[in-house]
């Protein structure tokens, strides 16, 4: 078929794959936070508050205090190539390209850059035709996964020629996920130069009432928790963290968790299988939050033990995981 003068040529057909992960602002300072919560906090699955209640407490009291307080928690944490979140998600997409063949592998972000709706315009400019779309999220939870398949969708809404889309379920109890936490973790503790009295396996946690509404996220924790402490062969605790605002939330809190274990002078290896790279709430709020808490409270040995990454176990996972979702498209 010819293509009609002044037109792109048409890339010959191919598959994409978009890693999306949850987001990060483009500088650790008050300005970029504030835009980047201004975004996250009014995603309607995120809080789900009615806007005209919900919309002037951002735009005033939070949008006013927290991003001076997050810009300090994020630059503890910064590296030369950005945000840990953004540095871990371009090496598991470049690791995943070495692999993956002829098929287009590209990353974005559910809030901030880039975009979802930029990154699927990105490969369809490649040729991708039909795109899986992998919300990093192995626990389903309708303020993440969910609001990665509104934006994806919202995005098509918006285009004529559409490219055809399948989207990775959550994964929070499947075999190749539990194996390679279970590798991360020996790793980690093998590494150790202590023997830990107890594993706590920490969460992001959910407001209380999205259990009572019907969101699976408090069971699949549990779930992954139980399998992983089954391959283990030890006791794993669990706990939620990351509490926000005034409505009860999902429990035992980890840094409660975290004071008590302190309190009976327990040492502790603390990990969260939830989050698929390392952040601000895993680097910052458990490793040097967490760790100070704990401390504080009388705690002995405290060790955080790193996400899966693009360690070798994680990126095997998510090859096997990918190529089964597309199975029948190449």
């Amino acid at each position: 078929m010819s293509v009609p003068a002044g037109h792109p040529p048409i890339a010959a057909p191919r598959v994409g794959l978009l890693l999306v992960n949850l987001g990060t602002p483009d500088a650790p300072d008050a300005r970029s936070v504030r835009r980047y919560l201004a975004q996250f906090l009014s995603d309607r699955r995120v809080v789900e508050i009615p806007a005209l209640l919900w919309q002037p407490i951002l735009r005033g009291i939070i949008l006013t205090t927290r991003p001076k307080k997050s810009a300090h928690a994020y630059a503890q944490v910064w590296t030369d190539d950005g945000s840990p979140l953004a540095a871990i998600t371009r090496a598991q997409t470049a690791a995943l390209q070495a692999v993956m063949g002829d098929i287009a592998v590209s990353y974005a972000m559910r809030y901030g850059q880039p975009a979802i709706g930029a990154a699927i315009d990105a490969l369809v400019q490649k040729g991708a035709r039909r795109i899986l779309v992998a919300p990093l999220y192995p626990q389903y939870c309708a303020a993440t996964t969910a609001t990665v398949v509104d934006a994806a969708n919202a995005h098509l809404a918006t285009l004529r020629w559409q490219p055809t889309l399948r989207f990775l379920p959550p994964y929070h109890d499947d075999r190749a996920y539990i194996d390679a936490l279970k590798r991360s973790v020996e790793a980690g503790l093998a590494a150790l130069d202590f023997v830990p009295d107890v594993l706590v396996a920490s969460f992001h946690g959910m407001p209380e009432r999205t259990l009572h509404l019907g969101d699976p996220y408090h069971c699949q924790c549990q779930k992954t928790a139980r399998l992983l402490s089954e391959a283990l062969g030890r006791p794993i605790e669990i706990s939620f963290q990351s509490r926000f605002g005034r409505a009860k939330w999902l429990e035992p809190a980890t840094d409660a968790t975290l004071e008590r274990l302190g309190g009976e002078g327990r040492s502790v290896a603390m990990f969260a299988p939830g989050f698929s790279a390392d952040c601000l709430e895993t680097l910052e709020e458990l490793a040097i939050r967490g760790r100070e808490q704990f401390t504080a409270a009388g705690g002995g040995q405290f060790a955080y033990l790193p996400c899966l990454n693009d360690s070798a176990p994680g990126m095997a996972m998510l090859e096997a995981l990918v190529r089964r979702e597309l199975a029948g498209w190449l």
